[in-house]
């Protein structure tokens, strides 16, 4: 058996806990054509040491989207991201990003997948916290409630659940801390903000805008729309691309895939066109 079919499966334990069984079902499959280590962490910095520890196996994360969002990050952080093929089998409470990604979200389907599929590279934003982006970013300004630009496909449901408070994985730590914070930012009502673009000012702390959302967008470009609410109207919208976004004001939040951050006076997202790796369907 060659290095390439040893797998290390991390299992995380919202995926344990929402459904079992299908856990159970996509480590049969991936046992039956690879070799596994499998990994079982109760904590982030137990999940994180095993991702660390892998070797040259290669990872497969059994979770949703905020596990999918969490490995991510570590490999960007170890810089190790651009050489790694990530693998993915979706269970838990939210699974769209890994859904509108091209990953299977049936246990049997997904495993296969693990097993059959090609690394398939994809672009994602990196911000000059180290932090990443895979979806998407929205920053809430009108009235303090995370909005959806339009065709916001997967965001919009994992930003719903934000509107619900619901908690991330685990629910403690610095992550755990942020998810209890939602409800508070709930009605909470933001200071205005200024959006560069490539140095260009799309829009200036005098404009009042319900939202920000920014996307990793084709050729290596942000995709940046902001949103306007007018009474009797309907939304308006302004669009641009780049390779650099800014935004700065007075102590704003953002919501990156879900997951709140902040407060911060400025922060600044790049794209990275081909960024990093997932193992989808066909060749």
């Amino acid at each position: 058996m060659s290095v390439s079919d040893q797998l290390l499966v991390l299992v995380d334990p919202v995926a344990r806990h929402h459904d079992g069984e299908s856990v159970r079902i996509a480590k049969d499959v991936l046992s039956a054509g690879a070799g596994l280590k499998v990994c079982l962490p109760n904590n982030p910095e137990e999940f994180a040491r095993s991702l660390a520890r892998r070797g040259n196996r290669r990872p497969v994360v059994i979770g949703d989207d905020h596990a999918l969002l969490r490995t991510v990050t570590l490999l960007h952080r170890e810089r190790v991201l651009a050489t790694t093929v990530l693998s993915l089998v979706p269970i838990g409470h939210e699974v769209s990003l890994a859904k509108s990604l091209g990953v299977p979200t049936e246990a049997v389907g997904a495993a296969r997948t693990v097993l059959e599929g090609a690394g398939r590279r994809l672009d994602l934003l990196v911000d000059d916290s180290d932090g990443v982006v895979l979806g998407g970013l929205r920053i809430p300004c009108g009235d303090g409630t995370p909005a959806v630009a339009a065709g916001g496909g997967p965001l919009r449901a994992l930003l719903a659940r934000v509107r619900g408070g619901g908690a991330g994985a685990w629910g403690t730590g610095a992550a755990g801390a942020r998810a209890r914070g939602r409800g508070q930012d709930r009605g909470r009502v933001q200071g205005r903000v200024r959006v560069e673009v490539d140095g260009r000012t799309v829009v200036d702390l005098g404009e009042v805008v319900e939202s920000v959302g920014v996307t990793p967008g084709e050729g290596g470009l942000c995709e940046v729309e902001v949103r306007w609410a007018d009474a009797g109207v309907g939304a308006r919208v302004r669009r641009a691309r780049g390779r650099v976004v800014s935004v700065s004001g007075a102590d704003f939040r953002y919501y990156v895939d879900a997951v709140a951050s902040g407060p911060v006076r400025r922060r600044t997202w790049s794209c990275r066109p081909g960024g990093w790796s997932l193992t989808l369907p066909g060749g």
